[in-house]
């Protein structure tokens, strides 16, 4: 699993789909008033990154190096806990694929990253309610709205990801066979 080490071709993947995240995060900037919205592109490419690498942690150096980049753009509000708002649902989708078999179909394995992800992301969200002194009721409100919502977000963009790996495998822009 950790054996080869990481190809140029890999290192640059990873950092287009980090930097491509955070970009496309700063430009549209969108006030949707949906909760869970920013699961969509958080997920989307996290799992892109993952099926053009292939590799287990290719998703969360992706998340770290996001977290990274929009710290130092200034995406965003949080400041450097910016890092852990993309680094948190990363570190969760790599845990969650290694106790996944790898014979699971492949959207499968993506939705399962996607909800998994977007767990820790709400669970982020409701240790940062009780850190600012809501109740532990309202948290748990907020929390499970913001799982619910977000999780329909990122399956959406689950189901997404397997046509646009297609498409990149068809135009020779990845070098793997399968995830």
């Amino acid at each position: 699993m950790f054996d080869k080490k990481l190809q140029l071709q890999d290192a640059l993947f990873i950092g287009f789909c980090a930097t491509l995240l955070v970009a496309l995060k700063s430009m549209l900037r969108l006030k949707l008033g949906l909760t869970g919205h920013s699961m969509f592109l958080m997920c989307f490419f996290y799992l892109v990154c993952y099926g053009g690498v292939g590799r287990c942690g290719a998703i969360t150096l992706c998340g770290v190096l996001a977290g990274v980049v929009a710290m130092i753009l200034g995406v965003g509000k949080g400041g450097p806990l910016i890092l852990a708002k993309f680094a948190l649902p990363a570190v969760a989708m790599d845990i969650t694929l290694m106790l996944l078999p790898s014979v699971m179909p492949l959207l499968w394995r993506f939705i399962a990253l996607a909800l998994a992800a977007t767990l820790a992301w709400a669970l982020k969200g409701f240790v940062g309610d009780l850190l600012l002194g809501l109740s532990v009721e309202v948290s748990l409100l907020k929390g499970a709205k913001s799982l619910f919502f977000g999780s329909l977000f990122a399956i959406a963009a689950a189901l997404l990801v397997p046509s646009v790996l297609q498409r990149l495998k068809s135009h020779d822009l990845l070098h793997k066979d399968e995830v």
